[in-house]
């Protein structure tokens, strides 16, 4: 149980200080709560029953379709009955459960089928306006098991159209089945190569960590960066959400976790959630294989300090980096050419921002799992809380 005490008031006091390079005049502004709902829910469909019942399942990603759709995962971290991991968000409901339809179908979110042909746990996924498809990344396990099924890692692409899959990529030859923690994918639409972070937690604490790299033209995927120092967590910092550490005596161990790609798509930008650095690397020499492992090290590049965990990141139009930063409850912008960094969104009712994303118009979207609480078992039953906010993704 994490207890507050004197040097917890000591390190809130702390993070209430202004990241670097924000002015303490310039102060972050509040986002809206776009959405807040009292658990989640799923409806009746292919000739189910409404399920309401409290599941532990946070909503953790987000991201919109072109036409509007609103697309959720809800992982199977602290309960493997949760009835599907990948959903339709109806927002037409703004009170209650979230109301939530499997996607593509409530089939494929069973468990207990072929581990190539269900999701099984979706944190990570993408929305691919370009090509009309949804990238799923599948971690493969579920609370529980001690390993992920020969088959269970993978990444499924899905037609958002007709919900029928692309392409299955088991991934079981680029992840391992009892360290792997697949925990997001960024995707260039163009070129159809998607990159994913591997933050290793459940190999902690010396994380089997690393980026893969999947190109669907020749449907090869290839680790990259393994245990490298740019991905690796470093043991030495302590998460904090709220003024308190992560896990008080069992800190929090997340190597790589956001990652995001430049416009142009020629640079890749990752945070490591217990690190203190956002890092970029140029996506050509990513996806050159005849570069040595040492040379592609070499060429990681550190754009600025942080002085705060992190989960999801985004780039937004003009290039800034947006990084969900767990200490100071909100979003930092980060100017990729100076390393400059500035709390732009901040809110006590913040607990945990997890997925930052683009929505309709000028606004960016994030959602706050609580995902550490979660994991520690101090949100009772019935008591959980899904938020999406929302804030303007212009640099004022």
């Amino acid at each position: 149980m994490i207890r507050r005490n004197l040097a917890g008031l000591v390190l809130a006091l702390t993070l209430a200080a202004p990241a670097a390079g924000f002015a303490a005049s310039d102060k972050p502004n509040e986002p809206e709560l776009w959405r807040s709902y009292k658990g989640v829910s799923w409806d009746a469909a292919e000739g189910g029953k409404e399920d309401a019942a409290s599941h532990q399942a946070p909503i953790a990603g987000l991201h919109f379709a072109k036409d509007g759709k609103a697309f959720v995962s809800v992982p199977r971290w602290i309960s493997p009955a949760v009835p599907a991991t990948l959903n339709r968000l109806s927002t037409e409901d703004t009170s209650g459960p979230a109301a939530l339809t499997a996607f593509p179908s409530a089939k494929w979110n069973v468990t207990g089928g072929a581990p190539t042909q269900t999701l099984r746990n979706v944190l990570g996924f993408y929305v691919d306006n370009t090509n009309n498809w949804l990238w799923a990344l599948d971690m493969g396990f579920v609370a529980g098991e001690a390993e992920a099924p020969e088959g269970g890692q993978k990444i499924v692409i899905f037609d958002l159209a007709t919900g029928e899959p692309v392409r299955t990529i088991v991934l079981d030859g680029v992840a391992d089945r009892k360290g792997s923690f697949l925990n997001d994918l960024a995707v260039d639409e163009q070129a159809r190569v998607a990159y994913i972070s591997d933050s290793g937690f459940r190999s902690a604490p010396d994380n089997k960590t690393g980026i893969i790299v999947y190109d669907f033209n020749n449907d090869s995927a290839r680790r990259v960066l393994n245990q490298d120092p740019s991905v690796q967590i470093k043991k030495d910092v302590r998460v904090t959400s709220h003024g308190e550490a992560v896990w008080e005596g069992r800190p929090i161990l997340i190597g790589i976790n956001g990652i995001a790609l430049s416009k142009d798509g020629g640079t890749l930008y990752w945070t490591v959630t217990t690190g203190d650095a956002l890092h970029a690397v140029s996506t050509e020499k990513l996806k050159d294989a005849s570069i040595a492992a040492a040379d592609l090290s070499a060429s990681v590049k550190t754009i600025a300090r942080l002085d705060f965990g992190t989960d999801g990141i985004m780039v937004a139009d003009d290039g800034a980096v947006l990084i969900t930063d767990v200490a100071h409850n909100g979003i930092t912008r980060v100017d990729p050419a100076t390393g400059a960094t500035r709390l732009t969104v901040a809110g006590e009712g913040v607990f945990w921002p997890d997925t930052v994303t683009r929505g309709e118009g000028n606004s960016g979207y994030f959602t706050s799992s609580n995902a550490n609480n979660h994991f520690a078992g101090t949100v009772k039953p019935g008591g959980e809380l899904s938020n999406i906010w929302r804030f303007p993704l212009s640099a004022k």
